[in-house]
């Protein structure tokens, strides 16, 4: 599992690096990557793959910081959300999309269970 938070980590850098020198196929190229380490987090472990993506709310590097938070406001919320709200107050727009997505009903990252209808 951490090799996939690595992975999550390293390809929000390398993005990050590409889309600065106004590479922004790159930028896709490695969004696409760590969409998917997210997508293998929580569908092949679940809350665990959650908690471990949870540790990079803790990174160093601030963007990779508000993309974890961006994918985890609804299993970690406080954590998340104070790490977007921080960010969105140093002018990070993307912060500050992701909370008002939040906020409004419309973030879509990770949704709850639908509920069980079965009686």
């Amino acid at each position: 599992m951490s090799e996939l938070v690595d992975e999550f980590a390293k390809h929000v850098r390398a993005q990050t690096k590409a889309v600065g020198r106004g590479d922004v196929a790159a930028g896709n190229r490695h969004a696409d990557k760590y969409f998917d380490a997210w997508l293998a987090l929580k569908e092949e472990y679940g809350d665990a793959g959650r908690d471990g993506l949870a540790a990079l709310l803790r990174h160093p590097d601030l963007r990779i910081r508000v993309m974890a938070a961006a994918f985890l406001l609804r299993h970690k919320t406080a954590e998340a959300t104070r790490v977007l709200e921080e960010a969105a107050a140093a002018g990070d727009f993307a912060a500050e999309l992701n909370l008002e997505r939040w906020r409004n009903g419309t973030w879509t990252l990770d949704r709850a269970p639908a509920a069980s209808t079965e009686e």
